[in-house]
């Protein structure tokens, strides 16, 4: 004998309930008996026809109304004309009877818990009734059972106590007796001795079909439901999630305690004390695999089984210090819930017994409340206990699992998890058996929460980071390519998946939560809503995303100025900006500080020779306890391509010009030949060496004439450096008498920086660096005669890009 439950999204239509009639046609079982729910959203309906009723609101005949027609619907969709009349004549009179149940409840403006009993027994049974007349139409020879007949309840409506020895001999009275294979069932419905309808509660069709598998020693309970199993987490909100094949009845019963709403904890207990098999199976989906539940899990090596949470939860808070040492505290606080029919899901007390923390449902916390500053109001009018500290809008989410216990570090590394992505924990509980951990947080957490522990305890190693770009010029749009070309080899060697959610340059701005398709993303963003910087921050914060990047390819120091406000939310940030770096070394400083504060990483390798690691080397020479002696440095790839290709046969401002066509320049050219873009790069070099420089500390010995440093455009920029062609063809003549290059040199010794023009002999390692190469010569007191030396492409959007693609790996590897 097989127990099948059939719930109300697999019966909510015609063409679902026929997918019914041929899993029932396809099992193999010489009894088979069919638990069913009511319609999908009858139930719901009845509840509110019913309160509108108890109301005096008239408008409850329309949902009768509603209530008809969709059983009659039903009918007519499954079954025969010629066979319709006699299933429609027993229907609109139960009909009947529901209605006049209801004008009562109108007239006399009050529903009884025994009433509202009475009225959603309905759902359930012209449910089974239907069900049963279209399996026997179909020739599977079914008959319908009323299971009032055959559950025994106390008088406890809403939720009634079963009285299993009665329940159990009755049922295998009648199934002994009966001689049709196939038997269908109303659920949720039992009746008390006198013969009065009462309900199981929520979960009550599961909990027939239990207590049926039980009493009949069924060879195994199957529950049909919408989905295909229990799964590692909630897979509308963790898309990688994956359906657990095997699961034991504990572990079931925690996730389906913390939320996962394919099985209700009171199902599992009947068939645990008979070692009975559960299987969760998927009506629209028959063939996939679905979950075994049994005593013990076959999958010894796993730690943890799975990811749930219960949302719209309350923490309410008793403390005091009159509270300490005081036997009955506990006791009296879990009375006064228990008499006022409160739930409480999660317990935790501080071992100085100076406060109780509880959580529950939101809906209860104001009733909550009420009771405890009741019971303690003596305690608290004198000050020895506070009124109770209220905390709305939280979650509560658990890792379960078996072999949990004695697994040294499951804790710390779910806490770490969620402390790297800025998701604050308000109260934490482990039972003794260790099957579950269990976290408060803000609801607004719960789907990073539940995406980074499922990332961190199911996927393969693979990381998610979420990036939010801003500036989508040369530099941007050579970054998306790459991360469009390199999105598979990341996946398979690297186990990053890298999606970008945002984008946005001056005008436009784009978002989209699963990941921009990069091969559209130009379209796309001219699509988007109108740039606001304080939008885009918000939009951030709502979309919540685990691993979340921010990526500055701007040279705005109105972006640099807001770095603090995304550290602050765990977000981390990546940037060629040099702005916030150079500036004022208490921004610095702090940058650094809540980077580390909030376990953001702050990258910025960039800032000095794009993609050649020259921070990242200073920073392990630092980190492994060398010391920098004096640094000498070509740090402009604009300056070195340009001095490299002008001579007497060329023209400066052609030259610059070129450079700043070619991407080699900021696109205000002024900021590379100033000087000012070298001082930078310097003072970010002295800084991360460990000195306390301002950029006003650094000498710039500059060569651009004060008229062509005072221009407010381009165009007049480049007009003052054809005024001043001559002088500049006199700096290269000075340089090739003396058989030497121009090159623009940045230096640290003693402490003190400069930047300025030097005349580079034969022979020195500056004097054939060609085109738009940097140079670094680092002398440390390991390195201090022969300095280690990085040199390469130091400008250009393709290598400033790749320097960004390496932060963000970097930021992934974590």
């Amino acid at each position: 004998m097989k127990v099948l439950k059939f719930g109300g999204s697999s019966v909510a239509s015609a063409d679902v309930i026929r997918k019914v009639k041929e899993i029932v046609l396809e099992t193999e079982a010489n009894k088979i008996v069919v638990v069913v729910s009511a319609l999908g959203g009858v139930t719901d309906l009845l509840l509110d026809t019913a309160k509108s009723a108890s109301d005096q609101d008239p408008a409850y005949k329309d949902g009768l109304k509603k209530i008809e027609k969709r059983h009659l619907e039903i009918i007519k969709n499954l079954l025969p004309v010629a066979s319709q009349s006699s299933v429609l004549s027993k229907v609109k009179s139960e009909l009947n009877i529901l209605e006049t149940l209801l004008e009562g409840a109108f007239y006399i403006g009050e529903i009884t818990p025994r009433l509202s009993d009475k009225i959603v027994s309905f759902g359930e049974l012209l449910s089974a009734y239907i069900i049963s007349e279209f399996f026997r139409e179909s020739g599977l020879g079914a008959v319908f059972k009323d299971a009032r007949e055959l559950l025994l309840t106390d008088h406890t409506h809403g939720k009634a106590v079963v009285n299993f020895p009665e329940s159990n001999k009755r049922s295998k009275a009648y199934f002994t007796e009966v001689q049709s294979k196939i038997i269908v069932l109303p659920g949720f419905i039992a009746s008390t001795a006198d013969g009065n309808v009462t309900t199981l509660g929520r979960g009550g069709s599961d909990y027939t079909a239990s207590i049926l598998a039980a009493a009949l020693d069924a060879e195994e309970l199957q529950i049909w439901t919408d989905v295909s199993g229990m799964y590692t987490a909630n897979p509308k909100i963790v898309k990688q999630a994956k359906p657990i094949v095997h699961i034991s009845y504990e572990e079931a019963m925690e996730l389906s305690h913390f939320g996962a709403k394919v099985l209700y904890p009171p199902t599992v207990q009947p068939v645990l004390d008979k070692g009975l098999p559960i299987v969760i199976k998927n009506t629209l989906d028959p063939q996939a695999g679905g979950t075994v539940i049994t005593k013990k899990s076959p999958e010894e090596g796993r730690t943890v089984r799975g990811i749930s949470y219960i949302p719209n939860i309350s923490l309410l808070s008793l403390e005091g210090a009159g509270m300490i040492g005081i036997p009955g505290i506990s006791k009296r606080l879990f009375e006064v819930l228990s008499q006022a029919n409160i739930s409480v899901v999660l317990i935790t007390q501080a071992s100085s017994e100076h406060s109780i923390c509880i959580g529950i449902d939101d809906e209860d916390a104001a009733k909550a409340i009420r009771e405890i500053e009741s019971a303690f109001a003596y305690e608290i009018s004198l000050g020895k206990i506070k009124p109770v500290i209220h905390e709305k809008d939280l979650a509560i989410i658990a890792l379960v699992g078996d072999q949990m216990k004695n697994h040294q570090g499951l804790s710390g590394k779910m806490f770490s998890t969620l402390g790297k992505n800025n998701v604050n924990i308000r109260a934490i509980a482990q039972g003794a058996s260790e099957r579950n951990i269990s976290a408060v947080i803000r609801k607004e957490d719960v789907k990073k929460a539940l995406n980074t522990l499922h990332e961190a305890f199911f996927e393969v190693n693979t990381k998610q980071l979420n990036l939010f770009i801003l500036g989508t010029g040369n530099v941007g749009a050579k970054l998306l390519e790459q991360l469009r070309q390199q999105r598979k080899y990341l996946k398979e060697h690297l186990r990053l998946n890298i999606r970008v959610v945002g984008i946005s340059n001056s005008r436009t701005m784009y978002f989209e939560e699963q990941g921009i398709a990069l091969d559209k993303w130009p379209e796309l963003l001219v699509s988007g809503n109108k740039a606001d910087e304080n939008i885009f921050f918000n939009t951030i914060q709502k979309i919540n995303a685990r691993n979340s990047i921010l990526v500055d390819n701007t040279a705005s120091e109105r972006v640099a100025a807001v770095y603090p406000k995304y550290l602050k939310q765990s977000i981390s940030v990546v940037t060629c900006n040099k702005i916030a770096c150079s500036s004022a070394f208490g921004q610095y400083l702090k940058l650094k500080e809540l980077a580390k504060e909030y376990k953001a990483p702050f990258m910025f390798e960039t800032n000095v020779g794009a993609g050649l690691p020259i921070i990242d080397t200073l920073k392990h020479l630092m980190a492994s306890g060398d010391e920098v002696i004096a640094i000498k440095a070509v740090l402009s790839g604009s300056l070195n391509f340009i001095f490299d290709n002008f001579n007497e046969k060329t023209r400066f401002y052609e030259i610059v010009k070129t450079a700043q066509e070619e991407g080699y320049t900021e696109p205000d050219p002024k900021i590379d030949l100033s000087g000012i873009d070298v001082m930078r790069k310097i003072l970010i070099l002295a800084r991360e060496s460990g000195l306390k420089l301002e950029l006003n500390d650094i000498e710039n010995r500059a060569f651009l004439p004060d008229e062509a440093l005072q221009t407010k455009d381009n165009d007049s920029f480049f007009t003052v450096l054809k005024k001043y062609e001559e002088d500049f063809q006199k700096l290269v003549k000075e340089a090739a008498a003396k058989q030497c290059k121009l090159k623009f040199v940045a230096s640290l010794q003693n402490g003190k920086a400069s930047v300025g023009l030097e005349h580079i002999p034969k022979g020195h390692d500056f004097y054939s660096l060609a085109g738009s190469d940097n140079i670094v010569l680092f002398y440390t007191k390991r390195y201090p005669e022969q300095p280690l030396i990085i040199k390469g492409a130091g400008a250009g959007a393709e290598v400033t890009a790749s320097g960004i693609f390496a932060d963000i790996i970097r930021i992934g590897n974590y």
